[in-house]
């Protein structure tokens, strides 16, 4: 049964797949970082907050206590991302993705945001 992107539900169902997944934890291994993300939907923004640290990651709805950066970006654009219809790159690239906060530290994630794409995929999900 397909989960609703973005729901509590996704959102825990994707941490638990990460926590899971042995290439998301080693590329994740020497990370520490807490990234808040902000998806503008047709019902206003949805707010959820991931905080990546030795390996794991921890997910949850709302807003993060002190975010590192800031990922803001519109529903068809995260459905694109999510589906590996976009790459994160070109989104930023071409202003669908606008960050906020410390832009070099998402550069030290982009393996772990690399191995956080693929098991995004791997997710039955209703968009």
């Amino acid at each position: 049964m397909p989960i609703a992107f973005l729901s509590d539900e996704w959102t825990e169902e994707l941490q638990r797949r990460l926590n899971a997944d042995d290439a998301f934890r080693q590329a994740a291994a020497n990370a520490k970082a807490t990234i808040q993300n902000v998806i503008n939907t047709a019902d206003g923004p949805k707010h959820y907050w991931m905080k990546i640290e030795a390996g794991s990651v921890e997910m949850g709805p709302g807003d993060a206590a002190a975010a590192d950066a800031t990922i803001e970006q519109d529903y068809d654009t995260a459905v694109a991302l999510a589906k590996n219809e976009l790459n994160a790159v070109t989104a930023f690239m071409t202003g669908k993705i606008r960050i906020n906060g410390s832009m070099m530290l998402l550069m030290q994630l982009q393996g772990a945001l690399s191995e956080l794409a693929k098991v995004m995929q791997d997710i039955d999900v209703d968009y």
